[in-house]
């Protein structure tokens, strides 16, 4: 019985290493088309987010908080939602030493809609605002499937409200607000931008990260090493149908759901936006890009080669990604100063 119980063990182990083979040999092409300064063995672990379960999984993960950069002070404010929705949960971060009237950014967290958590950022939050002198707002937006579209925007929309309307008590200058996000949140930071062109409500800039900015995107024919490293199609895809309530990409999501839908894109505020040539929102990000520039929007486009989705935050001390995310922080500075 020993004897076969080893055997029985032994083909185990060997089936599993057979199959690790496969997957390293599959997904090598993928992984050399990333800086050789980026490269890690978990870009060969496939990572699909395809599943309500898989979402709940990682959200006990992605809950768990970073830290808040020192001579930086955080707080929390619950402020009304939108109509019936319930209160909105606000961290505000504010630097030693703030000369007031100062600018202020309000930032949505990624996470495809579904995942994802401010107390994620809590240190990019808290550097942003350290480095600019600058208040930063976070929100705590209610997520899909539980939540779809407008539920994310309306809540963002609601801590743009918040600023402008406690700017004098905030100490900000309503002239200087600007809205940002990273992956998700990019993409509903440019919603954001738009819906607020449309509503008066003044946005000085807009910085978007890799911004998620299309739907189409999960249609598009082509196959190659931007759509599987760490956000795949098939975690798009499950994605935009949460966010979206279940439309297709064949039907018209509504308006500022999806911002790369939107046809009128002049009155927006300026942008930088800054994404990597081997990330699946590569092209949806470029076409963005170049369509604000004909619109005739100041927009600032940063193509990081061999960056894939997210890497700033999984080497945020790499030369490069700083740089990435310095140019970020210095183009924002420049439309807030």
């Amino acid at each position: 019985m020993t004897s076969v119980t080893t055997k029985v063990k032994r083909l185990a182990v060997a089936a599993v290493a057979v199959g690790v083979a496969r997957l390293v040999v599959k997904r090598r092409p993928l992984v050399q088309a990333v800086d050789p300064d980026l490269r890690s063995p978990l870009l060969y672990v496939p990572t699909p987010l395809t599943s309500d379960r898989t979402v709940l999984r990682i959200r006990k993960l992605s809950d768990r908080p970073t830290k808040v950069a020192d001579g930086v002070s955080m707080r929390t404010f619950d402020v009304p939602g939108l109509g019936a929705a319930p209160s909105v949960r606000l961290f505000v971060y504010e630097p030693d030493g703030r000369e007031r009237p100062s600018g202020a950014m309000v930032w949505i967290h990624g996470g495809g809609f579904v995942i994802g958590s401010p107390e994620y950022a809590h240190d990019w939050c808290s550097h942003v605002a350290k480095e600019l002198g600058i208040l930063v707002v976070s929100v705590r937006y209610r997520l899909a499937p539980e939540h779809p579209f407008p539920a994310g925007l309306d809540d963002s929309t609601v801590a743009l409200r918040w600023v402008h309307d406690e700017a004098e008590e905030l100490g900000v200058d309503p002239d200087r607000i600007a809205v940002g996000g990273d992956s998700a949140g990019g993409g509903m930071a440019a919603s954001l931008a738009q819906r607020a062109r449309d509503e008066e409500l003044p946005v000085a800039f807009q910085l978007l990260v890799y911004p998620m900015l299309d739907d189409r995107t999960v249609e598009r024919a082509w196959m190659d090493g931007r759509n599987a490293l760490v956000w795949p199609r098939e975690s798009n895809r499950y994605a935009w149908n949460a966010y979206l309530g279940g439309r297709t990409a064949e039907s018209v999501p509504p308006p500022y759901a999806a911002p790369a839908r939107t046809e009128e894109l002049t009155g927006l505020p300026p942008a930088w936006i800054g994404v990597g040539d081997i990330d699946l929102f590569h092209d949806e990000d470029v076409e963005y890009a170049e369509r604000l520039l004909l619109a005739g929007v100041t927009c600032k486009l940063r193509v990081e080669p061999g960056m894939f989705h997210g890497a700033d935050a999984i080497f945020a001390k790499n030369p490069t990604m700083r740089a990435f995310r310095a140019d970020a922080i210095d183009t924002l500075a420049q439309f807030l100063d």
